[in-house]
């Protein structure tokens, strides 16, 4: 396909909540009214309905709406009964937001480094992190491409440990046919509202198939409430507000068409990126991604986020500090240079505009400039241009 050159300027944001919303105006707004008349803002009706649906969706026995996806990882970490003295293994690239639901519940978390190919856990690293304090494992399905999880599996089985999925940018993708979130004794979900099925506010789902975890944490996330005013735990308020929940219910319909959009915008990017002088992101054999994020590579990153910023195009680093680099968790004992892979993505990596509603011309734009950019910088490789 041929690059044009660049014409008339135009304005590419880096994700679009209004066109979504116009799509769907008149659904969302009788689904909040409904919950207007009937007055059930909290554990309400269409709360029930979209736990349900959800469930369905992702193909686990249960879902447990929660406030917000750290919520949901920090009430199964809490359900599993992880805590003091534990650890957990997670990734170092990710957001900081996993490793604060293990500090929350007092566990430790052990970083591993990321494969330098796929940005997701590094095998051997990871096998090499359990010690016996390690209670869990917890792959993160980064920008929605699922982590290798068979092998995962295999691993948590020899050593006795629990999984919990931080599919929190990974709503609806699969692995080797399966959805994730379904492998592991639970799963949580962010619907931040620039997710691939996102709130208007905050909001998170947990996913099990275990009638006693499900429990669990259906007491912990409400106060710990059997019924008014009977507490059999310390719990917390972390509930799903039935107005969003009625929202999502709404959404929730159009999510497999949405991700569908998103895998053809990420198939034209990689067409029309070809050449460019900017590594394109990665995809595992036998997964099928839905693309929360399109980030690619580059050692000219701010230079270009800049020349794209100039011409109108939007675009996010995720995620610039890693985790054992913040002064949040300096009492890790960890030091630049202890995961080159994660710090040199933390570098590298920019994401270019990505939402369903995104068009092939915005597209085209959006690589004409890369394009451009590759050949003033002399980064581009004229022999893979547009053919």
């Amino acid at each position: 396909m041929t690059i044009q050159p660049q014409t008339a300027r135009m304005s590419v944001p880096f994700v679009d909540l209004h066109a979504q919303y116009a799509s769907i105006e008149s659904e969302v707004n009788l689904a909040i009214k409904k919950v207007l008349e009937r007055g059930d803002f909290i554990l309400g009706q269409a709360l029930e309905q979209f736990e349900a649906d959800f469930a369905k969706f992702i193909g686990t026995e249960f879902a447990i709406g929660v406030d917000s996806g750290m919520s949901a990882l920090m009430l199964a970490l809490r359900g599993l009964k992880i805590g003091p003295g534990d650890e957990v293994i997670t990734s170092a690239n990710t957001f900081i937001a996993t490793a604060l639901t293990i500090s929350g519940v007092g566990a430790t978390p052990v970083l591993v480094d990321v494969d330098p190919e796929t940005y997701t856990l590094d095998l051997e690293k990871l096998e090499r992190a359990i010690t016996p304090k390690t209670k869990a494992i917890m792959p993160v399905h980064l920008f929605g491409h699922p982590e290798d999880m068979d092998p995962i599996m295999a691993m948590a089985k020899r050593h006795n440990l629990f999984v919990i999925e931080d599919a929190c940018q990974s709503h609806g993708a699969t692995y080797k046919g399966k959805t994730t979130g379904t492998f592991g004794d639970a799963a949580a979900y962010s619907f931040y509202p620039a997710k691939n099925l996102g709130a208007y506010g905050d909001g998170g789902m947990i996913v099990t198939s275990d009638p006693e975890l499900r429990e669990s944490i259906q007491l912990l996330r409400n106060y710990g409430q059997t019924a008014k005013y009977h507490h059999a735990v310390q719990g917390y308020n972390n509930r799903l507000d039935t107005l969003q929940a009625a929202v999502l219910k709404v959404k929730l319909q159009y999510l497999a068409g949405w991700n569908a959009a998103r895998r053809s915008h990420a198939d034209l990017y990689g067409q029309l990126l070809r050449g460019s002088g900017v590594e394109l992101p990665p995809q595992m054999p036998e997964v099928e991604p839905v693309w929360h994020l399109y980030a690619i590579r580059t050692d000219h990153r701010d230079a270009l986020r800049d020349f794209l910023a100039e011409r109108g195009i939007s675009t996010g680093i995720h995620y610039p500090i890693p985790i054992h680099m913040q002064p949040a968790y300096q009492d890790l004992g960890l030091k630049e240079g202890d995961f080159p892979v994660a710090e040199r993505d933390a570098l590298r990596m920019l994401s270019l505009p990505m939402y369903a509603e995104l068009t092939d011309e915005q597209i085209e734009y959006v690589a004409a400039a890369i394009h451009e950019f590759g050949g003033i910088h002399g980064t581009a490789d004229t022999r893979l241009s547009a053919d």
